[in-house]
């Protein structure tokens, strides 16, 4: 498993339902932004493996909602990476508000990445990237 990766965040009003929090299927577009993130910081570029014909895709989101997250609140996602087949991988993500590290959200997301021909398949960057 990688070293874990970090990012930072800061809630926006519009991402808050009407109760007052933060939307649970936001969370999702938080958690795919710091997976891109992460990717871009191993010198994969999500945008330019699309060109290349080469779809990273989630095949499996698992979230475990902790506490929720208000307006302003700012917050980190915490992301580590783990190779769970010869074509799956597994990024491990933590939402931990700011300042007091409590935690708001647990996922597991799987994914492997399609050819042109849409069939799984892990190209030779991405296993590189992963030091094998």
């Amino acid at each position: 498993m990688n070293d874990e990766f970090k990012l930072d965040f800061q809630v926006r009003d519009y991402e808050c339902d009407m109760q007052g929090v933060v939307n649970n299927a936001v969370y999702q577009n938080y958690l795919e932004h710091t997976r891109h993130e992460f990717l871009k910081s191993l010198g994969l570029d999500f945008a330019e493996l699309t060109r290349q014909g080469v779809n990273l895709v989630v095949v499996r989101a698992e979230l475990d909602y902790k506490s929720p997250l208000k307006s302003g609140d700012r917050f980190w996602i915490g992301t580590r990476l783990e190779r769970i087949s010869p074509l799956r991988l597994a990024f491990h993500q933590d939402i931990c508000r700011e300042p007091d590290g409590a935690p708001v959200l647990k996922a597991r997301i799987i994914g492997t990445a399609l050819g042109d021909r849409g069939r799984p398949r892990l190209p030779r960057q991405i296993a590189e990237a992963l030091g094998g």
